[in-house]
């Protein structure tokens, strides 16, 4: 389940990138769309629908916009580092691989593969019910 998490990511990244490309306000657009994903469908983002995934609450609850902020949050700290030009797009690259190093790390640790995230947010990845 691993390699569909991260090509699911992957996904993601590559819809907010595109929709980064609006004029003035893209950035913003993919941003938002990076921190809140995993809430903004009943069966979560397009990454995870894609891959039969999809991210609940410890319930098996529907997350909300609220949990979606709080599990992608790590995620959003080198792109804030990003708007600080040249220096901080080196440091932003840098900081975003340790990043994605450690939640890999994580995931592959925890028996349940909870990211650093998931605790945060009180969230589990899982395989997309065809009921849900």
């Amino acid at each position: 389940m691993i390699i569909r998490r991260v090509f699911a990511f992957l996904v993601d990244a590559v819809i907010a990138s595109l929709l980064s490309l609006v004029p003035f306000i893209g950035w913003l657009i993919g941003f938002l769309y990076m921190l809140l994903r995993d809430g903004l469908t009943e069966k979560g983002s397009p990454g995870k629908k894609l891959l039969n995934l999809q991210v609940t609450t410890k319930y098996g609850q529907q997350v909300t916009y609220l949990e979606s902020f709080r599990r992608n949050i790590i995620f959003a700290l080198p792109v804030v580092l990003s708007i600080i030009p040249l220096v901080g797009w080196i440091i932003s690259g840098i900081v975003a691989i340790i990043i994605y190093v450690v939640e890999l790390l994580a995931i592959t640790n925890d028996p349940r593969g909870r990211r650093n995230g998931d605790f945060w947010a009180g969230t589990i990845v899982r395989e997309a019910s065809i009921y849900y």
